[in-house]
Formats: C-alpha cells, structure tokens, sequence
C-alpha cells in the first residue's frame, strides 16, 4: 500500500512545478517576473544546497566512508557537477558572442534560453534524487511522506515559474515550454519509480551520497555562472532582490513542513 502511496506522492509533486508554470503564464510574463522568478530560484536553490543537498551528502557518505574519504568523494561528485554543466555549457547557444551593438537585445533573449535549457537539465537530475528521497519516506511513515512532499513542493513552485519565464520569454513557443515543463514535472516520478523497480540495489546510501554531491555541484554552477551574473546585469535589482528573499522564505517555511 504505501509502495503505491509513495508512486502517487511523487507524481504529485510534479503539480507543484506546474503550479509556477501556471502564475507566468497568468500575470502575462514580463521582464520584471523575469528578474523577480530568477531571484526567487537564485534563493531557493542557495538554501537547498547549503542546508540540505550537502549536508545530506555528507551524512549519507559518513555512514559509508571513515575520515577524510567522506570529504574527497563529496568534493570529487561536486567538482564533477559543476564540470559536467561546464561540459554542457560548450553545446547549448551562447550568449557572449557581440557583433554589433544593436543585437543586445537577442543577446538577452540568448542568455535567457541558455539559463532556463541549463538550469532544466540539473533540475531533472535533482527532481529524480528528491523523488527516491519522498518515495523512501513515504516507505517509513505515510505522515513524515505528506511533509516532506508538501516541503518539496513549495520549493517547486518558483523553479516552475523561473523555467516558464526564460524558456517562453526567448521562444514563444506554448507547446515547446509546456512539453520541457511536463518533462521536468514527471522527473520526480521518474526517481519514485526506480526507487519502486530497484529498491533493492538504489536503498544505498554510498550511491545516493555521491548522486547528492553530484547534483550540488551542479548546483553550484547554475547558483554562481547563470543566475547571481543575471541578477547583477538586472535593471531592476531590487525586483531581483526581493525574489531572491521571498525565495529564502520560501524554502525556510518549507523546511518547517518538511
């Protein structure tokens, strides 16, 4: 029953990335839902790294590893992270290439699709990470699974809006932004159904931990070369800051849920 239970939870919380996808789409996306959307995951995603990805890396590493290997292999899987992003960055469009002054504007546009395409692929692979995380859970106790969906949801929230406004603001294209959205959305089922298939094999604290440690750095590159840069070059910095503190809020009322 709660193998079941556990399916739903994570299919659920798909909702939520939609839910932020929903308000873009609503308000009538605009560039300051642009800089206030991208403060939002800019905090969203700082807290989510510093007072939960690592720190879970590290306890699930520690019960594996003794002394300093725990350290190595957190920093080996960030290091890794943030090189495979890199890696990445090399095929998806740049938007650091100036010919003539007037192209600012689609040098904009450029930058805004390589954030949203860049930022989807390590959402993916976080969503995928969370959902074996709610999936187990779930597993133990079918109350803690409820808060911890709810926590999880919460910070999906200004994710989905802040995929929405780069992708659907440089592309226009409905279909395109809904089809990555919905990709985006099923990824935590996605970790819930390989926690369901293989339970046996993935119940593995050394591989969650390097899996974890992995997605930080991956983090770590989007939160220091995507987003923090954007922000900076915002016309409307304190758009940006304020999402950037509701976005924190959000996260720390999630975490009281959670």
């Amino acid at each position: 029953m709660n193998s079941m239970l556990g399916l739903g939870f994570t299919l659920g919380l798909g909702a939520f990335i939609l839910v932020g996808a929903a308000l873009v789409f609503v308000l009538k996306n605009s560039n300051k839902l642009i800089e206030f959307s991208i403060g939002l995951a800019l905090g969203v995603m700082s807290f989510l790294l510093v007072m939960e990805l690592i720190p879970e890396a590290m306890e699930l590493l520690g019960e594996q590893y003794k002394g300093q290997n725990r350290y190595f292999i957190l920093m080996a899987g960030m290091i890794f992270g943030v090189a495979m992003l890199k890696l990445l960055d090399l095929f998806i469009p740049d938007h650091e290439h100036h010919e003539h002054e007037d192209h600012e504007d689609k040098d904009v546009q450029e930058n805004l699709c390589h954030i949203g395409y860049i930022s989807s692929i390590a959402i993916i692979l976080h969503n995928v990470i969370e959902g074996m995380a709610v999936y187990g859970a779930v597993s133990s106790s079918t109350s803690m699974g409820l808060l911890m969906s709810l926590g999880v949801g919460l910070h999906n929230i200004p994710l989905g809006m802040a995929i929405t406004s780069t992708l659907y603001q440089t592309s226009k294209d409905k279909k395109k932004t809904w089809f990555l959205l919905l990709t985006i959305a099923l990824s935590t089922f996605v970790g819930g159904l390989l926690m369901f298939v293989f339970r046996e094999e993935l119940l593995n604290n050394s591989v969650l931990g390097i899996l974890l440690s992995i997605t930080s750095g991956m983090l770590i590159y989007i939160i220091l070369f995507e987003l923090l840069p954007h922000i900076m070059e915002a016309k409307n910095k304190k758009n940006a800051i304020m999402g950037v503190v509701l976005g924190a809020l959000v996260f720390l009322v999630s975490m009281i849920f959670g």
